[in-house]
């Protein structure tokens, strides 16, 4: 697997996330299936298929997570990026039309169910690195070309 990047909370929440599926979700999943093949009959049992189905999704999870962590490299703030995009940045941006979006920078395994948080791969992340405020961005997408401003640069400090 090749090195991943991401930002410091980023990975905490995979490690958290680990831990959650391997000491918490997939002992009780596990119970569960013991006790629908304990009821006999387990062609027609759908607490049996159903858990026994979410265990292999837990374990193909764990085994990705297992497989990723020790090959992440953990991005952390450095005050030279200040005034800059740079990975882990938050940045406002508003169109030619007035639309404005607040985005963060982050790896791809960090976007997931988190509103705003783009991987630093996309065409949107791409553009935007090492520009500052008021610069001009142009965002080549398939369905054309969009013109964003940077309005705003923040870099938010974890308390972790």
């Amino acid at each position: 697997m090749s090195l991943k990047i991401i930002t410091r909370e980023g990975f905490v929440k995979l490690q958290e996330e680990l831990k959650y599926l391997w000491l918490d979700k997939r002992p009780k999943i596990t119970k569960i299936v013991s006790w629908a093949a304990s009821l006999g009959d387990r062609s027609e049992n759908a607490d049996y298929h159903y858990n026994k189905k979410l265990l292999r999704e837990i374990d193909r999870r764990v085994r990705y997570l297992q497989k990723l962590i020790p090959d992440i490299k953990i991005v952390d703030y450095s005050p030279e990026q200040e005034g800059k995009v740079y990975f882990g940045a938050w940045v406002e941006i508003e169109s030619e039309d007035g639309d404005i979006k607040r985005l963060r920078i982050v790896g791809y395994d960090e976007i997931f169910g988190m509103e705003g948080y783009i991987s630093v791969e996309s065409p949107m992340a791409k553009a935007l690195l090492k520009k500052e405020v008021d610069d001009e961005v142009i965002v080549n997408t398939p369905s054309g070309s969009n013109v964003w401003f940077i309005s705003k640069i923040e870099y938010l400090q974890s308390t972790e």
